[in-house]
Formats: structure tokens, sequence, C-alpha cells
């Protein structure tokens, strides 16, 4: 028995081949009973049969095993269940016979509410509250579910049954070949899958309408949702047919299945999930209703569908080997439904925003407590702690930084060749390098293993010398700290014109290069700027010595440059100043240059750099903290005032977007302009809830304005939107609200917003949607999260949404006093799956206070905020 304990993966003596499964879910009783046949292939002598479950009771004497060539049913001598490592240990007689055999196994479960395993989900229909049972597998967790070999690499086929009540839809991942009905219960019975890994098994039973479609080769697309909501189901239903077609052609494979079921649970803990050809949303991310969604919840569920849609080549056609490369199918996925987005909408300028997937992988990458994206993974209860910044963000802007340097064309063919050739099975990190290597005839995989083996990124520090350029890497590390990594890294610069550009490999410490070689006789080195990173494809940050700054601010404030060149500029100059190796000072001369700014992805980053500057400069010279506020709201008045409150007949997306963003933060710096116009719009949805005073795009704003002026003597605000939350069905304005409840600054009202977070009120999905305290209610939030922590713990701690409580609350700190009262706090009170999330929360704040103590340290800072904040 020993021998089997404490294993990162199972033994190798049996192979699965083929699943035959039977559930029976009861949804008043909240269990489950089930019976599993499963075709194995016993490879080496052994007398013991080893896979995972857990949370199962297995039923007496239901357990047994034929060898095909024996007609003798053996039976297991000892049974045993290891909960801790999760797995069931069949111990026999004898060895047992090489070669196929049939593994029999009958079970109980209980249908829980932690939105992962067989779970159920609830929903009310005519009034009255019903169950629905939905699955969740990845990372681990089919095994609460049924008996399995429940690793990726152990592919196999799979032919399900439900038993369920008559009146209930039943979905499964392949169609229906069969249904049976029997009184109240009806027996329902799929196709048999083509081989797959475990975690992609599915099953959903409740009540449901549908839309549906078909693409042109005749695949079936339905989009599922509670009754009554169909038509909002119709918008993601157009995305996924096109977006099936595109794929089919970027891919040159076709979709697998005969039928393809997207559907929306009202508890879901991830976004989406890609199940194979039953992929489950929660609401916010499948559906959209005209009338009150926002353009960012239409953009959100373009992305999700894309991302998981993509899935069904990249994670399930073809399958990571292990946990360690769960990057391949994250970052993959998340890359390429940016490029799916771009090609239907191309009027979004998507790309764009592809800067916020890349400045939140270097955010958590410039973290001593970061990690490689392939990254050892010893148990699969580990994998929930790496399905972050780094498997997506980082994973996707490391794909496009391989992409760009490649180029499209030699990629698209390359990644084709990969999904033919991996087609039904699993692979590696290495086999993705060794195809594009071999496609390309470049050195990926020396080039790429900098990136993906090691973690952290680069600065690349770039100084001029006499018509000479001089580059030196060294890690770049948020503390200010010195790392030791270093990269090859594809540099890309231009020079005073976007034609005039240079394209290098930086695999040493330093290069130098001749700027004339680059301009010729065409500009005068000595004024002419010079970017790089061009459109910020490469995963690094540049720091420039002061003459080059100077004529990059220039640049700016002329528009030289494009927009994605004016946001890189900004977000290396705010993480170089938060490691304290440039001044605030600098830093908010930069962000004066950006007054005349307009374009979405650049303010909306500058947005939050400002609350966090804000917060910084409140916390080290609270004296300045009127002149700093005063300062941003003069830097979003040129375009909210061009915006204005009216949407334009015919306005871009992302103009749609930026209003309610620019809005949210002249209300949070106190504008009382925009906070009286947003109280009187507030005041007029109240009295109709269709007014087009308060479109959907601008209600966040108008929500958080509204809270601003909320205090416990006066509470009818935070009353009245309450009103709403409790009086509408659509969860995006449901989230919409929650996100504003805890933005006042009186911290009884914001205990108040967290209390009503924990209520049944509130699905425990959304509960983190309201953790953004303001700046006023931290201590309110970290004494809270002290006393509820037990409550917490209890309902979110098997899942990775408790990482979202520790981070929210934890991170806007500024002291090393609070740093220790925290890590004394959690000492006692941690678990391995939120461990690496703690500590990276924990340093933080210590970044935060470092920060703080320099600013202080800061002679001219109350000059230069003043003078910012006077100029207009």
């Amino acid at each position: 028995m020993e021998q089997f304990m404490g294993q990162p993966r199972l033994p190798k003596f049996a192979v699965p081949k083929h699943y035959d499964i039977r559930l029976k879910p009861d949804l008043s009783a909240c269990k489950f009973a089930g019976f599993v046949s499963i075709d194995l292939d016993i490879v080496a002598n052994t007398k013991f049969i080893v896979l995972n479950a857990a949370e199962l009771s297995i039923t007496n004497g239901s357990v047994s095993f034929t060898n095909q060539g024996f007609s003798k049913v053996l039976r297991p001598l000892k049974i045993d269940l290891v909960e801790n490592d999760e797995i069931l240990v069949l111990a026999f007689a004898k060895t047992l016979p090489i070669g196929i055999g049939v593994l029999k196994i009958g079970f109980e479960g209980t249908l829980n509410d932690k939105m992962k395993g067989f779970y159920r989900s609830t929903y009310e229909h005519d009034g009255e509250k019903k169950n629905m049972a939905v699955t969740q597998f990845e990372s681990a967790d089919a095994r609460r579910c049924f008996p399995c070999w429940d690793e990726p690499a152990c592919k196999a086929t799979f032919k399900i049954t439900l038993d369920v009540p008559s009146e209930l839809v039943a979905l499964s991942n392949m169609p229906i070949i069969e249904e049976k009905v029997d009184g109240h219960l009806k027996t329902v019975s799929y196709q048999e899958s083509p081989i797959m890994s475990t975690y992609l098994v599915a099953v959903v039973v409740g009540l449901f309408d549908y839309v549906e479609d078909r693409t042109s080769d005749g695949v079936k697309v339905r989009v599922y949702c509670q009754v009554g909501k169909a038509n909002q189901g119709k918008f993601a239903l157009g995305v996924a047919v096109r977006t099936l077609e595109l794929y089919k052609n970027y891919f040159a494979v076709a979709y697998t299945l005969p039928k393809l079921d997207m559907v929306a649970i009202p508890d879901f803990a991830f976004g989406a999930m890609e199940n194979y050809g039953l992929v489950t949303y929660r609401e916010t991310a499948l559906l959209y209703d005209d009338q009150h969604s926002a353009a960012s919840n239409k953009q959100r569920v373009v992305i999700v569908v894309a991302h998981e849609l993509a899935h069904q080549w990249f994670g399930n056609l073809v399958t990571m080997e292990w946990w360690t490369h769960l990057w391949l199918n994250e970052g993959f996925a998340t890359w390429v439904s940016y490029l799916a987005t771009d090609s239907l909408f191309p009027e979004w300028n998507i790309w764009t925003q592809f800067l916020d997937e890349l400045t939140e992988g270097l955010k958590l990458d410039g973290l001593a407590e970061s990690h490689p994206i392939e990254v050892e993974i010893n148990h699969a209860a580990e994998t929930n702690e790496i399905f972050d910044a780094i498997s997506y963000r980082k994973g996707a802007s490391v794909i496009r930084m391989l992409q760009s340097y490649l180029g499209a064309e030699c990629f698209q063919r390359s990644l084709a060749s990969y999904i033919k050739k991996y087609a039904c099975s699993n692979a590696k990190t290495e086999d993705l390098w060794a195809v594009l290597e071999e496609g390309s005839g470049e050195p990926v995989k020396r080039l790429m293993n900098s990136w993906t083996k090691q973690k952290g990124y680069p600065v690349v520090s770039v100084k001029v010398k006499e018509n000479k350029l001089e580059f030196e890497q060294s890690q770049f590390l948020s503390s200010g700290s010195h790392g030791d990594g270093q990269w090859s890294i594809p540099i890309t610069l231009c020079c005073g014109a976007y034609d005039l550009q240079k394209d290098f490999l930086l695999q040493t410490k330093s290069e130098t290069l001749d700027i004339k070689e680059i301009l010729g006789d065409k500009m005068d080195a000595t004024f002419t700027w010079i970017k790089l990173n061009v459109d910020q494809t490469g995963f690094y940050r540049v720091k420039y010595d002061e003459d080059l700054a100077a004529r990059l601010r220039y640049a700016i404030e002329n528009k030289f440059l494009s927009a994605t060149d004016r946001f890189g500029i900004l977000d290396d100059s705010f993480a170089l100043c938060m490691a304290r190796q440039q001044s605030l000072c600098t830093l908010l001369t930069l962000m004066g240059a950006y007054r005349e700014e307009t374009e979405y992805i650049v303010l909306s980053n500058l947005i939050s750099m400002s609350q966090k500057v804000a917060t910084i400069a409140a916390d080290a010279t609270p004296e300045l903290l009127d002149y700093v506020k005063q300062f941003f709201i003069s830097l979003f008045q040129y375009s909210a005032e061009k915006l204005g409150w009216e949407p334009k007949q015919g306005e871009n997306h992302l103009d749609a977007m930026l209003r309610g963003e620019i809005l949210t933060a002249l209300a949070v710096f106190g504008h009382e302009l925009t906070l009286n116009e947003a109280n009187r719009r507030f005041l007029a949805f109240l009295d109709d809830r269709n007014t087009p005073l308060l479109p959907p795009d601008l209600r966040k704003a108008a929500y958080v304005a509204v809270m601003q002026r909320v205090t416990s003597l006066n509470k009818l605000g935070y009353e009245s939107l309450l009103r709403v939350y409790r009086e509408t069905d659509l969860s995006q304005e449901k989230t919409r609200i929650l996100s504003s409840l805890a933005s006042s600054p009186d911290p009884k009202i914001i205990l108040e917003a967290l209390n009503f977070l924990l209520s049944s009120e509130v699905r425990s999905q959304d509960a983190v949607l309201g953790l953004a305290v303001s700046r006023e209610g931290r201590e309110t939030a970290w004494t809270w999260l002290k006393d509820k922590w037990e409550h917490i713990f209890k309902t979110w701690g098997s899942g990775y949404l408790i990482t979202r409580f520790v981070s929210a609350i934890v991170s806007p700190f500024t002291s090393f006093e609070k740093a220790r009262e925290i890590e004394e706090f959690f000492a006692s009170r941690t678990k391995p799956s939120m461990a690496r999330n703690l500590r990276q929360s924990i340093e933080r704040v210590s970044i935060n206070a470092n920060w703080v103590l320099s600013v202080q340290k800061e002679e001219h800072l109350a000059n230069t905020v003043k003078e910012l904040a006077q100029m207009n």
C-alpha cells in the first residue's frame, strides 16, 4: 500500500482504454449514484490496480476485474480509499494477467456546493428555487464524480448514460443516441466520444431554453441558458459559429465533434471551461442583453467564447502531457482568442488591448515569488495556483513575441503541423518548439527556454554615447533587487520614424549599435527619438537614459508615436518608479505629457496607475493628496469633455468603454461636477430602468459616484443600489453593483458592503467581485477578513477563489508592520493551494512600503505636484 502514497503520478502498470459511465443524480437529496466499467490494458506484472477517487464511497461488493481471455471474475482482497492522495487502491490475491480486462466499480457521492467535481447550482423557475447538476473537472476533479485515471496523459474513449428526471434537459460531450422515458425518469445514452482526457468529460442536467445554428460543414451549435433568457444567447451563438469556421482554416483541421453546446451556469468558479463539445460558462461570459449589457460585457463574451473554442484544438485534440505544460493550453488559447476577435471585430482594434494581458503578466512576473512558465507540479492539487497570469498572460505574451519574431505565416504553418502531428495524443512544450524549429529554421528551443524555464524577465537599459547606442540587460524585479537571469531578447527599435527600424537578438549581457547605421543621412542623430520594443511585442521592459527619455516625452506630446508605444513607455516608467529606479517626480512629469491622450488602452492604463500612485502619495505625504487628486482630475478632463456623458450616434466600441472608465476615475478622485451629474442620472434611473440617461456603459461610473457620497448617516444611495441588485436578474448588472459597493470612503458602509458579500443574496462565485475597497477601507477590510476567516475558508478554501480574498485585501497595504502582521495571522491558517499567492501578496506589501519610504525622501516632489496640479 505505502508504495503508492505521496506520489505525484499514478503507477503505469494499467492503462485505461475506454470508460462506460452511468450516473443517476438525485437533485432534491443532492446525491448521486454511479457505476463505471473501464476497459484496462494491464501492461506489467502487478497485484494492484491504482486509480484516482475522492469524496466517493465505493458500493460494497461492486468491484470486480475480468480478463478478456479468462472467464473468472476476480474480486479484490482489499479496497483502500486514500483521501490524502485521492487514490483508490485495489489489492488482488494473485498477479493480474497481462492484456485487456474490464474493471467494474459501483459508487456514490454528494452533489456538492463547491463548484468542482459533480456539483449543484441553483436557479429559480416560476418563483421556485431549483437545483441543477453540473460538472467541473479541470484540473483534478473528475475523480470526485467517478473513479478514473485522472491525468491528462491517460486519454481514453467515454460512453455516458444518465438517469434523470424526465422533464429536464440532460447534456454531455456527445450527441444523444437514445432517450427512454419511464414515468418520472428517463435514461439518456450518448454517442461514444473520441479519445480524450478525463478533465474534459462533462455532464449538465437542468431546465434550459436554447438557440441553435449550424456551421457551413454541418456542426450543430447551441447556446443553452435559463428558461426565458434564450434571446441573450444569440450573440454568443453567432460568435461561436464564425469562430469554429475561422479556427478550421487557421489550424487546417476541422472541429472534430458533430455538435458544440455552450451552457450558461448560474454558479461557476472560473470564467468558463472548455469541456469537449459541452463548454460551460459563467452567465456574464456567455449572455448578452442588448438593453442592459455594456460594451465591455460584449467584448468579454467574444474573448471568452474564442478562448474556449480555441481549446477544442489546443488542449482537447492535442493535450498537455502533464500540468507542468498547462501554459501550452492557456497561453495559446489566450493569444489566439485575440486573433479570432480581431478577425470577427476588426473595428475594436483588440490587439491594442492585448497589452492588458502583457502588463498583468509583467506585474506578477516582477515578483521574486513568481514561478517559471513551465513549473514543477508534484501533486495535482498544486495546479489550482498556476491558473494565473503567468500561465495565461505571460504564456500568451511570449507566444506573441515568438510569432512576431518568426513571422505570422511561418508560425501558422508550423502550428497546423503541430496539431496534425499530435492530434488525439499528448505533447510537451519541447514538442511544440521542435515543430516550430523545423518550420522556421530558427533555434526556437534555445531562444524560448530562457523565457519558459526560468522565472522573471529582463529590463533593457539603453543609453546614447557619441552616436552609439549602448544596451544592457538585467533581471527586472519590482522590489528593486537584482536578479541574475539572462535572456535571448528579440530587440526591435525605431529611430524618429516607423520605417527606420532595426531588429536584432540580444543574447549577451550587453551590446553596442551605431545609430548612423540605422539613420544613414536621413536625420540628425542628436535629437531623434528612439523607441525600443516597437508596439510592445517583447516581454521585457526598457529603461532609457535621461536624454532619450526627454526625446520620447517630446514625441508623445507631439503625437509621433503609436498608441501601443505610448502605452509601453508609460507602463515601463511606472514599473521603474515602483522599483525605485526612477523618481515619482519623473513619472508624474511623464504622465503630464498624456493630457491630450484619447486612446482607450493608454487612458485605461493611466487610470489604474493614477489610483495606485494616489494611494502611495497619500500614505507617503498625506499633505499632498489634494494636489495629486487635482492633477489627475486635470489629466482626465480633456478626454472626459471630449466624450461627454451622452453616447454619440455610431461612435466606436472603444469610446463607449472609455467614457465609463474616465467618469469612474473622476468620481473616485472627487470631481464635483461628475459626482453631481452621476447622482442626477442615477435618480432618473431609479424611476425608470430603461432611461436613456443611464445606458449600461455609464452605470458602473454612476454607481461608484453614488457610493462616494454615502455615509452611515446618509445611506440612501447604498440602499437604492441594493434595491436595483435585488430586482435585476441580469448577472452583469449584479456584478456591476457588487464591484461598486465597497468604494465608499466610510468604513462603516464598507463593513456593511463586505458583510453583504457573505449573505445568501450573493452567489459564492461573485463574492470576490466586491472586495476592491477604497483606501479608507483597507483596515476595515483586513479586520473583517480576520473575523470571518473561518467562514470564508470553509466556503471557498477548496477552490482557487480563496486566493482572491487574500490578494484583494492584503496587497493594497503599504507598511512593513502590516506585512509582519499579515504573515503572523496566516502562519497557522494557510494551506498548500494558497501558499504561493499569500507569499506574493505579502511581497507586494513590502514593495509598496519601500516605495512609500523612497517617495518620502524626494526633495522636489511637493513643488512638482503643485505645479502639475495648476497646469490646465
